[in-house]
C-alpha cells in the first residue's frame, strides 16, 4: 500500500483518464514573475528510480507471495549508476534545484553496520548538484526502510524514533554540510489519508498477508514497514513518527544548526459541499497532528488530486472533472488551496516538494503543469512564503504497487537501454523556468 496514488487505484475501478480538453486551458497573460529566489526543479525518490535496492523492506514485499505489488522494481531507472545523467537533464531544462532520497537500507544494512561506500555515493551527488548550481533536496526517507528495522516492527517499535535518530546523525555528519534542504519523512500521514478515504477492508487484508509472508521470510514476529501496515497500529505508528521527526531534526541540526530541516504531507485539495463539518474532520485527521508541530523550518506540501466532502462523507466526482489515470480529480487550483491552508495553519515557510499528474497525455501534464503554477503565482502574491516547486517526477520511474504502469515523468525511461527522452511538456516547464514566470 505505498503510495496513495497506486493504493486508490487499487481501490477503485481503473478510469482512463479523457483527452485532454483543450478548452479548458486559460490565455490569460503571463503573470508576475515568481521570487528572485524561487528555485525550480523535479524530485526522484531513491527506490523508485535507483534499482536493486535489496536490502529494503519493500524490496522484501515486492517478492513475497501474496504480493500487493504488480510487478518487482528490479534495475528501476538503473540511477544508481546514471545519476549524473539525470543531474544534466535536470540541468538541460535550467533547474535550480533537484529533490532525491538517500537510501537508509543502502547506508546501514545492517543493525550497527554503515557503509562508508554508500555515504561517499550521496555525498557525490550533492556536490554533482553544487557544480550544476542546483540546491540539493534531500530526504532521509522516502518510504524504504531497512528490512532488517521492519522486522523489529517498524514503526510499531517503540525503539524505531531513536534508530532513525541514529541513522540520520551518522548520515548528516558527513552530508549536511552540503544539504540545501533535508527532509525527514516523505508523507508520514498517508496511511491515515487513505483510511478516511474509504480504502476497502480487501486491501487492508492483502497487505495483513503480505506482511505476514514478509515476517515469515525474516523469522520475524511482526513485521511493518513505514507506510505498508495494519489498519490497527495506524494511530501507534503516527505517535512514533512524530517523535521521530523530532528526534532525527535535532541530530541532523546537531551536525550543522542553520540547515533548514521539515517534513512533507501528503495533501489533498479537501472542498466542502453542504457544510464544513466532515472535511474539517477529515482534515484535522489528515493533517492536524503534523501541523501543530513546531519543530520544523518549513512544511513541504505534496498535492495531486481533489476531493469533495459533504455532510456523510466523500462524493462522487463530478461528470464534467479532469481525471488522472487512475480515474481521480485534477484541479489546477488544487496546489495553491492545499499551500494557502497549509500557511494558514502553520505560518511556516512552503516548499511544493512534490506535485504532478500520471497522465498518458503529456497536453494533459503541460496544462496541469502550467494552470497550477499560475494558481501558485496568485497565492505567492498574496503573501505566503513558497520557497520552490519541484515536480514529480524527473523520469517515469517505478510507481510502487502499480509497478511501471502509470506515468509521472516529465522523462520517458526505456526500460532496457535506460535511455531517457524529454517529453514535450518537460519543454514548457523548462520555458515556464526560464522566464520564472507562467
Amino acid at each position: 500500500m505505498i503510495n496513495r496514488r497506486q493504493f486508490l487505484a487499487m481501490a477503485t475501478a481503473t478510469v482512463s483518464a479523457p483527452l485532454f480538453a483543450k478548452a479548458a486551458t486559460s490565455s490569460g497573460e503571463a503573470g508576475q514573475p515568481f521570487p528572485d529566489d524561487f528555485f525550480w526543479g523535479a524530485a526522484s525518490a531513491g527506490h523508485q528510480v535507483e534499482g536493486n535496492n535489496v536490502n529494503s523492506d519493500i524490496w522484501l514485499l515486492e517478492h513475497v507471495q501474496p504480493t500487493l505489488f504488480r510487478e518487482p522494481s528490479g534495475d528501476a531507472c538503473n540511477s544508481f549508476m546514471l545519476w549524473e545523467k539525470d543531474l544534466d537533464l535536470c540541468k538541460a531544462l535550467g533547474f535550480s534545484a533537484y529533490r532525491f532520497s538517500i537510501e537508509w537500507a543502502r547506508i546501514q544494512p545492517e543493525p550497527g553496520l554503515y557503509s562508508q561506500a554508500m555515504i561517499d555515493h550521496y555525498k557525490r551527488i550533492i556536490e554533482g548538484c553544487h557544480k550544476r548550481n542546483m540546491v540539493p533536496l534531500v530526504s532521509f526517507n522516502h518510504f524504504a526502510s531497512p528490512v532488517w528495522f521492519a522486522a523489529k516492527g517498524g514503526w510499531t517499535n517503540p525503539q524505531a524514533p531513536s534508530l532513525f535518530a541514529e541513522y540520520c546523525s551518522k548520515a548528516a555528519v558527513q552530508l549536511a554540510d552540503g544539504i540545501g534542504y533535508a527532509v525527514t519523512f516523505n508523507e508520514p500521514n498517508l496511511l491515515r489519508l487513505l483510511k478516511v478515504l474509504g480504502v476497502p477492508d480487501f486491501v487492508w487484508d492483502m497487505q495483513d498477508k503480505m506482511l505476514t509472508a514478509a515476517a515469515k521470510a525474516t523469522n520475524s514476529e511482526y513485521f511493518c514497514g513505514l507506510n505498508s501496515a495494519r489498519l490497527g497500529d495506524l494511530d501507534v505508528i503516527n505517535e512514533q513518527l512524530l517523535i521521530g521527526h523530532k528526534l532525527a531534526r535535532e541530530a541532523i541540526k546537531a551536525q550543522r544548526s542553520n540547515l533548514d530541516v521539515g517534513f512533507t504531507l501528503a495533501m489533498l485539495d479537501d472542498q466542502s459541499k453542504g457544510g464544513d463539518a466532515m472535511r474539517d474532520k477529515m482534515c484535522d485527521y489528515n493533517y492536524g497532528a503534523w501541523l501543530a508541530v513546531e519543530e520544523t523550518d518549513f512544511i513541504g506540501v505534496q498535492n495531486y488530486e481533489r476531493v469533495e466532502w459533504g455532510p456523510d462523507g466523500k462524493l462522487p466526482i463530478p461528470a464534467d472533472a479532469q481525471l488522472n489515470h487512475s480515474g481521480h480529480w485534477v484541479e489546477p487550483t488544487s496546489l495553491a488551496n492545499c499551500v494557502q491552508y497549509t500557511y494558514n495553519k502553520t505560518k511556516k515557510p512552503i516548499v511544493v516538494t512534490e506535485h504532478g499528474i500520471g497522465t498518458e497525455d503529456d497536453n494533459q501534464r503541460s496544462w496541469f503543469i502550467r494552470e497550477s503554477l499560475r494558481n501558485l503565482q496568485q497565492t505567492i502574491e498574496g503573501g505566503v512564503p513558497v520557497k520552490g516547486y519541484i515536480h514529480w517526477t524527473l523520469l517515469d520511474n517505478y510507481e510502487w504497487i502499480s509497478g511501471y504502469n502509470e506515468h509521472f515523468g516529465l522523462h520517458t525511461v526505456d526500460r532496457t537501454t535506460f535511455e531517457r527522452k524529454a517529453k514535450p511538456s518537460a519543454h514548457e516547464y523548462a520555458a515556464i523556468v526560464k522566464r520564472n514566470r507562467v
